[in-house]
């Protein structure tokens, strides 16, 4: 970073985006010691933080007195700061509420992305520590730990309306349970101007994402035939997208993946997608993306899935209405079967277990 950033002047550098963040980043660079010291506090206003350190690692209170703030303290015209999840592997979510009141804030950051520990640490955003804050996506990682929450499920209903509440009127949320035990809740401004989100279930509002290109969809519920409709009409420039769901949605029978019952649907085009992770999805939805009767993909160039669903939905690679998605595949990753999405060990297709 160092050699790229001090070759030449960049007079006109206003955003960066930094890839495999991690703590140690923050400690050698984002000082008054550093290189890099006038670049940082005088030109960057968006700031991308692609953070690669685990959840599991850290104390979330610890990481967030120590990185997070620092980071807002640091940058001293930051207006936007987003911090992403490089995969499924969580980042340390910011933890405030046994935090001073001054801490994590700024000013003049006008738009926040982040995960956060709890609920309780949502509101603590929207306290009047980030002054001119104007558009906030937070996914609460445990909002069962929440103070303010005294049901035993968490509901939109109940965030809705202490937004509205609190005086905020364009903001909206989405809660999925992603596992019997498990709830995501996403709270944003909107027009909403991220171009990722995750944890998306089958239940989410009917609005236009318009800049959201990675998408990543997990539900404990299979997924039918409206809600991937659905997300085609949603999600207009989508590039990425990441299906978590090991349910079926049909009954397992011979018929199951017959080309004959497709018929049944309209086909749904993605015009933009290039890389498609079926690496813990069930089998269905390795026929519902690679059939051409369901689904059509022009720009298809990435492809993860488990190696035996590949083959059997492919028929060994000699399917016909397989062939045109996978024509412009570049790159494939062929998976085992992962332990972590508890896949079914068996199905039936066109009369055969396997």
């Amino acid at each position: 970073m160092e050699r790229i950033l001090l070759v030449t002047d960049y007079p006109n550098l206003t955003e960066l985006e930094i890839h495999d963040f991690h703590k140690e980043i923050a400690l050698n660079y984002f000082t008054n010691k550093s290189s890099l010291r006038s670049i940082f506090q005088e030109q960057i206003t968006n700031l991308i933080l692609i953070n690669n350190d685990e959840c599991a690692m850290t104390c979330s209170s610890n990481y967030t007195a120590k990185i997070y703030a620092h980071i807002l303290t640091f940058f001293k015209n930051l207006k936007i700061l987003r911090i992403i999840e490089p995969s499924i592997v969580s980042y340390p979510p910011l933890s405030l509420c046994y935090l001073p009141s001054t801490t994590f804030s700024s000013p003049i950051l006008t738009h926040l992305y982040i995960n956060v520990q709890t609920f309780d640490d949502c509101l603590c955003l929207l306290d009047g520590r980030l002054k001119q804050l104007t558009t906030l996506f937070v996914t609460v990682c445990c909002p069962f730990e929440s103070s303010r929450i005294i049901h035993n499920m968490l509901f939109g209903e109940d965030i809705q309306q202490t937004l509205m509440n609190i005086g905020l009127q364009d903001v909206t949320s989405i809660v999925n349970y992603v596992c019997d035990s498990r709830a995501a809740c996403s709270i944003f401004s909107l027009p909403f101007q991220f171009d990722y989100l995750k944890d998306l279930g089958n239940k989410f509002p009917n609005i236009v994402f318009s800049y959201v290109t990675y998408l990543h969809v997990k539900d404990n519920d299979p997924f039918r035939h409206e809600f991937f409709v659905r997300i085609v009409q949603s999600f207009p420039l989508l590039k990425y997208l990441q299906i978590y769901n090991v349910r079926s949605s049909l009954p397992v029978d011979a018929m199951t993946f017959s080309s004959d019952n497709c018929q049944l649907y309209s086909t749904i085009e993605y015009p933009h997608l290039t890389t498609l992770d079926l690496s813990c999805a069930h089998r269905e939805y390795v026929e519902q993306f690679l059939n051409e009767t369901k689904t059509y993909m022009p720009c298809l160039t990435e492809l993860l899935v488990v190696l035996s669903d590949l083959i059997i939905v492919t028929k060994n690679f000699t399917r016909n209405e397989t062939r045109r998605n996978c024509a412009k595949v570049k790159t494939l990753f062929n998976l085992p079967p992962s332990s972590n999405c508890a896949r079914p060990s068996a199905a039936r297709i066109n009369g055969t277990e396997y």
